[in-house]
């Protein structure tokens, strides 16, 4: 990596500026929607290995497995969100 000049670097004006570290900011926000992602993964994985547990039980708590299930669907509908949303705002070149 090379320095640019300091006097060109005052010289820049905000817009070039800006423009220079969109590149930067464009996958800053990408890995961040990709984390939040990764979590859904992990609460879904776990959701539904207390369902799992919950079904095995000798009394069931059906409320108690109808929210869970409830909670599946939404970070089901929410992980397809971020991937619907990732491929509008970062489509592949």
């Amino acid at each position: 990596m090379k320095l640019k000049p300091y006097k060109e670097l005052i010289a820049m004006s905000k817009e070039k500026l800006d423009a220079a570290l969109a590149p930067v900011r464009a996958r800053q926000v990408k890995t961040q929607a990709e984390l939040e992602m990764a979590k859904i993964d992990e609460q879904l994985i776990s959701t539904e290995a207390s369902i799992q547990e919950l079904c095995a039980q000798k009394q069931i708590d059906f409320a108690k497995l109808l929210k869970m299930m409830d909670d599946v669907a939404l970070a089901e509908r929410r992980k397809k969100q971020y991937g619907q949303i990732l491929a509008e705002l970062f489509p592949e070149d």
